[in-house]
């Protein structure tokens, strides 16, 4: 991806393909709540003959790049067009048809949310080395026609109603996207674990099942996925109620500069970690688990190897 073809993108279907749809449209200008912020009222403008944005709120605006730059907290171009790369498969011309609707009729179709039992689906999770009793308890599996076509994918919802979807070919959104926000029942919890994607969710609770199979004292905390870093600001009211964050987020820019916004928000308020360190060297969390299982495997085979009895050497005794 080059940024001549970053520009060619249209910037409603890209938003689109993030699980963003327009509420109005007026001419040539779609209306849209913001994807940068939680607001009510639309104030993020596209003009589809320029193609081109502007956020109200915000004072700023521009082509498909300056949006990435706000979406993924970053103004580093190559990683910009990596992640809008990254979406490309996603994105689909979409025509919005409005009349006395106020949204775009759903590109996800004839959606059925059903208990996760997919072999194929179960499979995936698996060569993530996801832990499959927890997958099945946080995780349901969505049925829907996307385009004309039939797909079946994990579903992990949000808490406005839409779901982050994923398998082994598609990864996207079923509108609204939002946060995912976990509490646990009883009394409230003063600590709060933050995560990129939920795989890096599923991941952490893989990974401490794994270290405490006995106790793991899996709800000794509470848990917010931001399913995308753009998301950062919906979760900073909700964060302001816990005493403790541990954020566990990519080792990259967006996942540095994802951290330092919760930093200045409640920096001074709060105790803030920076979780990433204990999977340095690893993009993120479920790659760190996948290594981890990795090296397991390919320590085993010694084990077995040291413990087989040695053959006792030929000939007589002295």
């Amino acid at each position: 991806m080059d940024i001549q073809t970053a520009k060619l993108i249209k910037i409603a279907d890209y938003l689109h393909s993030l699980g963003f749809s327009p509420v109005k449209q007026q001419g040539i200008n779609l209306w849209y709540k913001s994807p940068l912020r939680e607001e009510t009222e639309a104030s993020f403008k596209v003009n589809t003959e320029r193609n081109q944005w502007y956020d109200f709120a915000l004072g700023k605006g521009g082509n498909i790049i300056a949006l990435a730059q706000e979406l993924y907290c970053s103004d580093h171009v190559p990683y910009l067009l990596q992640r809008i790369g990254e979406q490309t498969p996603n994105i689909r011309p979409v025509s919005f048809s409005f009349g006395k609707q106020s949204s775009s009729e759903p590109s996800f179709q004839q959606l059925e949310i059903v208990p996760l039992s997919s072999s194929a689906l179960l499979a995936y999770l698996q060569e993530r080395g996801i832990n499959i009793a927890l997958a099945k308890r946080e995780c349901s599996e969505a049925h829907f026609t996307h385009h004309g076509k039939r797909y079946f994918a994990i579903a992990f919802p949000n808490v406005s109603g839409g779901y982050e979807i994923r398998n082994r070919y598609f990864k996207g959104c079923i509108a609204p996207k939002d946060i995912s926000h976990i509490r646990q029942s009883g009394t409230a919890k003063e600590t709060c674990y933050v995560f990129e994607g939920f795989m890096d969710y599923l991941s952490f609770l893989t990974l401490r099942m794994e270290s405490c199979p006995k106790y793991p004292e899996l709800n000794r905390q509470d848990y917010m996925v931001l399913n995308s870093v753009a998301n950062v600001s919906k979760a900073l009211y909700p964060l302001g109620n816990y005493e403790r964050i541990h954020c566990f987020f990519d080792n990259d820019r967006a996942g540095m500069e994802a951290l330092q916004q919760i930093r200045m928000e409640y920096g001074r308020d709060l105790y803030i970690r920076d979780a990433s360190q204990t999977y340095s060297g690893c993009k993120d969390l479920n790659e760190y688990l996948q290594k981890k299982i990795e090296r397991e495997k390919q320590v085993q085979p010694v084990k077995k190897k040291q413990n087989v009895p040695a053959k006792k050497p030929g000939g007589f005794r002295l």
